[in-house]
C-alpha cells in the first residue's frame, strides 16, 4: 500500500488539475464536501445497483423524497412533485437530462404524427445553449438542417430573444416542418445569461413544443429567495434540470431532472425483459428509474444529496451560495477599478466575464493579448481560469464556487492576473 500511495503522489498527482482548490476559477465549479463524501462512501459500501424498485426499495424511495425536497426549496410547480404524474430523477449530468427529455419529446410527437416524420422535427436553441444539445440531436437522429440556433448579442446580455423564436417557429410551420423541442438556459456556460422563460414558454405552449430548461449551474442559486426570480416562468416548462454537483456541495455525479409527465419518459425509454419482471413493477405500484434514463444500472446517488441536505440544511446552503456571489461581486469591483480591464457582461451570479481593453480599437490584437494573458495566468500554476468568445471578443471567465475559496484567494488571483497583464502590456 505504501508503494502504491507513493506512486500516486509522485506519478499521478503532478498531472492532476485540482478542481477542489480554492484557486480553481475555471469552467463552473464541481463541488465536493464532507457530507457528500460520507453519502458517497455509504453508497459505495452498500454497492447496490438500483435500476428497479425491487433491487433496493429504499434507493428508489429516497430519491423520490430528496427530489421533492429540492423541488420545494426551488419553489417548483406542484406538477414536478412525485405525488402526481410528474416527478424527479437523478441523472449523471445535465447532458444526460437533455438527452432523455429530447428522446421523450421526439417519441411523443412521432406517436402522434407517424414514425416517418423524423425528418420534419425541428429543435430550437440559442447560440449560447450548451453544446450538449447538439450532441443530443446527433444521437437522437434529428436532421442537422433542422437544428435552429438563434443568435444572441449584448443588447439582451446574450439571452434568447422571444421574437426570434416566434419568427423561426412560424417559418418552419409554413414550410411544413414540425417544431417539437425548445431548450432554454438559466445561467449559460459562457456568461450566465438568463433566457426569459415566461415569454419563451408562451410560444412553446401555443405551438405544442416540449420546453426544457437547463439550469445546471445557476439553478442552485435559486434556492435563495432573492434569486428565485431567474426561474420565473418555470410553470410553462415540461422539464427542468439543475446540478447540485456544480454548486451545492454534492459530489459528482448528481444532476436533477424534473418532468411534469413521467409517462412521456417511460414510454420512450422503458424495456421489460423477462429477467427483470416482478410483481410490483408489473402492477405499476412503483417507480423503476431504469425507465427514466439511458443506462440500466444506477448507483445509490440520492444518499449523498440526502446527506448534504440533512447535515448542512437549507439555510447553510443559502449562505454558501450567497458567499460565493459576494466574492464574485468583490472580484468584479477589483476589475472595474483597473483601467486596463473591462467587465464584458453584467454579473448575475458568481461568474465574472472580463478582458483586457483594446488599444486603439484593435480588436484582433486585443483578442491575442487576452489569449496570451490566459496562458500566462494558467501557466503560473497559482490559479486556473477559462475563457469564452462573445460577439467575436475573447473573454476571460472567473467562476467563483469552490468550497474552500475565501476573499484572500480572490485577492491573490487578481494580483496574479494584474502582474501578468502588466508584463504583457509593457513587453
Amino acid at each position: 500500500m505504501d508503494q502504491v500511495l507513493d506512486d500516486f503522489r509522485t506519478k499521478i498527482l503532478p498531472g492532476v488539475t485540482h478542481w477542489q482548490s480554492p484557486s480553481f476559477f475555471a469552467y463552473y465549479p464541481a463541488n465536493s464536501s464532507v457530507a457528500g463524501f460520507l453519502g458517497e462512501m455509504l453508497s459505495v459500501g452498500l454497492g447496490i445497483i438500483g435500476f428497479s424498485w425491487i433491487t433496493s426499495p429504499a434507493a428508489t424511495e429516497l430519491e423520490m423524497i430528496v427530489l421533492d425536497w429540492l423541488a420545494k426549496l426551488l419553489n417548483l410547480p406542484e406538477q414536478f412533485l412525485s405525488k402526481g404524474n410528474g416527478g424527479g430523477v437523478i441523472q449523471g449530468s445535465a447532458s444526460e437530462s437533455i438527452l432523455v427529455v429530447l428522446i421523450a419529446a421526439r417519441n411523443k410527437v412521432l406517436r402522434s404524427v407517424g414514425q416517418n416524420a423524423l425528418e420534419k422535427l425541428v429543435v430550437y436553441s440559442s447560440d449560447q445553449t450548451h453544446s450538449a444539445l447538439q450532441k443530443t440531436c446527433q444521437i437522437a437522429g434529428i436532421y442537422p438542417a433542422n437544428f435552429r440556433v438563434l443568435e444572441t448579442d449584448a443588447s439582451t446580455n446574450y439571452a434568447m430573444r422571444p421574437e426570434l423564436l416566434q419568427e423561426a417557429v412560424s417559418q418552419d410551420l409554413e414550410a411544413g416542418l414540425i417544431p417539437f423541442f425548445l431548450c432554454a438556459t438559466v445561467g449559460t456556460t459562457s456568461s450566465t445569461a438568463v433566457d426569459p422563460l415566461a415569454e419563451l414558454g408562451t410560444i412553446a405552449n401555443k405551438n405544442g413544443i416540449w420546453f426544457h430548461v437547463d439550469a445546471a449551474y445557476a439553478g442552485s442559486a435559486c434556492i435563495c429567495p432573492e434569486y428565485r426570480q431567474y426561474i420565473d416562468g418555470v410553470e410553462t416548462t415540461d422539464s427542468f434540470n439543475t446540478s447540485p454537483h456544480k454548486w451545492l456541495l454534492t459530489n459528482f455525479e448528481c444532476s436533477l431532472l424534473w418532468v411534469k409527465d413521467q409517462d412521456s419518459l417511460t414510454e420512450a425509454l422503458s424495456t421489460n425483459p423477462e429477467y427483470l419482471k416482478n410483481k410490483a413493477s408489473q402492477a405499476n405500484l412503483v417507480i423503476d428509474y431504469k425507465d427514466w434514463q439511458v443506462p440500466l444500472g444506477r448507483s445509490f446517488r440520492s444518499l449523498k444529496l440526502w446527506m448534504v441536505l440533512r447535515l448542512y440544511g437549507s439555510e447553510a446552503l443559502k449562505r454558501y451560495i450567497r458567499n460565493h456571489i459576494k466574492l464574485a461581486r468583490y472580484f468584479e469591483q477589483l476589475v472595474s477599478q483597473d483601467p486596463n480591464f473591462e467587465i464584458v457582461t453584467p454579473r448575475i451570479f458568481s461568474l465574472v466575464c472580463f478582458r483586457l481593453v483594446p488599444k486603439e480599437n484593435d480588436e484582433k490584437k486585443c483578442n491575442n493579448q487576452n489569449r496570451k494573458l490566459l496562458d500566462a495566468v494558467n501557466s503560473s500554476g497559482k490559479l486556473f481560469i477559462s475563457h469564452t468568445v462573445l460577439s467575436g471578443k475573447v473573454v476571460l471567465r472567473c467562476a467563483i464556487g469552490a468550497p474552500l475559496t475565501e476573499e484572500k484567494h480572490v485577492t491573490e488571483a487578481w494580483k496574479v492576473i494584474q502582474d501578468e497583464a502588466s508584463f504583457l502590456l509593457h513587453k
